[in-house]
């Protein structure tokens, strides 16, 4: 496996309306915290909070089409979400290696995304298999 602990992997990720709207359809979820302005502004946010778990698919993209290689498939992933994300943010995403484990050909990574005041906006583990 071509990992190397410590190894780290950094990109961006835009919350825009596109995304916002594929998630939004895909899921079904119509909740108005995410879809009210007006209500969202009420509970005291700028706006309205865009999905926690757009990041999760930026999670996916990120291991099925970041990495050097695509014979990968997720085995695990636990997220922590911090700050909410609103709509045109662009969040800056590291993941650094922090296992590998060549035994059952699986990599460990930590990551994080980060928001453009430099607040976090999640971070986690996810655990990756490599198949032969």
């Amino acid at each position: 496996m071509d990992f190397q602990l410590n190894q780290a992997f950094v990109r961006s990720y835009t919350v825009s309306t596109d995304v916002y709207e594929a998630f939004q359809k895909c899921s079904a979820d119509y909740n108005p915290l995410h879809t009210d302005e007006a209500f969202a502004r009420e509970r005291g946010f700028p706006g309205k909070v865009m999905y926690g778990n757009i990041l999760n698919a930026f999670l996916s993209h990120f291991i099925g089409e970041c990495l050097p290689m695509k014979n990968v498939i997720i085995h695990s992933q636990s997220i922590a979400f911090k700050n909410p994300v609103f709509l045109d943010e662009v969040l800056s995403f590291e993941a650094v290696v922090t296992g590998v484990f060549d035994a059952v050909q699986a990599i460990e990574f930590k990551f994080k995304f980060q928001k453009p005041d430099g607040k976090p906006a999640a971070k986690g583990v996810i655990q990756i298999g490599v198949m032969k």
